[in-house]
Formats: C-alpha cells, structure tokens, sequence
C-alpha cells in the first residue's frame, strides 16, 4: 500500500542538522505513526514521503520553507524579568509557555541579564535545513474514528 491521503503511516526516523548532529530520532523508541494530509509533520516530509511503500527508505533534506519556517526577528522579545514567576533561577535554553496574539506559544529564553529576558518565540528548528533518513515501517488505511479525531489510535483505541 503506497502512502496517500488519509492512510496511517508509520515510520523509523532520525534528524539530523547542517552539522550533521542528531537531532530527534525514534531509534530507541516506538516508531512515530501519523495520518498523512492532516499537517502531523512537516510539509516537506510529508510530500517526500507521498507514493511510498512499506519497507522503503529514503534520505531528504528539508529547506526551512518546508520545515519550520524561516526565523522571524519579531518572534525575539526582550521582557522585564519581573514578568516571569520564577524564583530567579532562569537560564538560556529554558522554555516556557505563555499566551500570545494566536493564542498559546512555547518561548525559549536566549538570553538574560538582571533586569531583562529575552525570548524567541521561534521553533528552536526554524531556520534549519533538515536531514531526514527515514523507513518506512507500515502504511494503512485510517479508520474513520481517527480521521474524526485527526490522529492515530493505538492498538487499544488509545491515542498516542
């Protein structure tokens, strides 16, 4: 069954960065399962993957445009650092949900002093070009509970 609209994919993967860091991968773990054509992962995945089978492999990299977007400076905010309930103990890398213009974001602290944070509401990969070595592990068909809900349900009916 070639991967297409609708059908539950299933697949090994690992990330990596230009630098060839490792990123994210699924070695280790379950396998990740989405339905395609619902935006579960990332445009440019998803149409590398479309017309794939079972047992296949492939290698992509993915241009920002594709993946997380482009960085966006206005994304980058400087805060007074009292706005943060925190007992002081911030640090660069530290992420954070708050609610924004569209509702809630994740923001990472770039940088701080003792009066300011500064924040960058960007996807830490926005801006990256991503390497993709996938396997494709199934490809099925969605049942109709799973398109209703737009995400896959495990053996059990349990969503992952």
């Amino acid at each position: 069954m070639q991967i297409a609209k609708h059908k539950v994919v299933t697949i090994e993967y690992t990330l990596t960065d230009a630098a060839g860091e490792v990123v994210d991968t699924s070695d280790g773990r379950e396998p990740f399962s989405y339905i395609q054509g619902t935006s579960s992962v990332i445009p440019g995945l998803e149409a590398a993957l479309e017309g794939h089978s079972t047992g296949d492999t492939l290698s992509v990299s993915i241009l920002p445009e594709d993946g997380y977007g482009l960085r966006q400076e206005a994304l980058t905010a400087t805060v007074p650092r009292e706005r943060f309930e925190s007992d002081g103990n911030l640090e660069v890398g530290m992420q954070f949900q708050t609610e924004g213009e569209s509702g809630l974001q994740v923001v990472t602290i770039v940088d701080l002093d003792e009066d300011s944070v500064t924040v960058d509401a960007n996807h830490p990969l926005a801006g990256a070009t991503l390497n993709f070595d996938v396997a494709v592990v199934d490809v099925r068909d969605a049942s109709p509970e799973e398109l209703s809900h737009g995400h896959v349900h495990g053996p059990e009916g349990h969503a992952h």
